[in-house]
């Protein structure tokens, strides 16, 4: 599948509420007193991006142009690694290799773990 092009990327409701959160990492960490830049879960980002290309579901070049391409748009002024993140997520409910609704659940599960109810 080829990149869409930028104009055609749609807003997708699930990821626009979890931009408006202003949990970026750079805002986070130093709260809690950490000082790696890089977010915890930045290495599980990597790994799914390569297994994603390497699975043949999202090639690698396909996905950073089109990262590329969100960012300028969809994801403009986002940080690096959520702007990743985003747009990771954003390809794969686009390419239908996740549904929103499957998304918003498991998100919520981690919600809920990490918050103790």
């Amino acid at each position: 599948m080829s990149v869409i092009k930028e104009a055609e990327w749609r807003r997708i409701a699930l990821l626009e509420a979890v931009h408006r959160q202003g949990k970026e990492w750079d805002v986070i960490a130093p709260r809690y007193g950490v000082t790696n830049p890089d977010p915890p879960w930045k290495s599980s980002l990597t790994g799914m991006c390569e297994c994603l290309s390497v699975a043949g579901a999202l090639p690698a070049l396909e996905r950073r142009n089109a990262e590329d391409a969100l960012a300028n748009t969809v994801y403009h002024g986002i940080p690096a690694p959520e702007r990743e993140l985003l747009a990771l997520v954003h390809l794969m409910v686009d390419r239908g290799l996740v549904a929103e609704g499957d998304l918003a659940s498991r998100m919520q599960a981690v919600r809920s773990r990490l918050q103790g109810t």
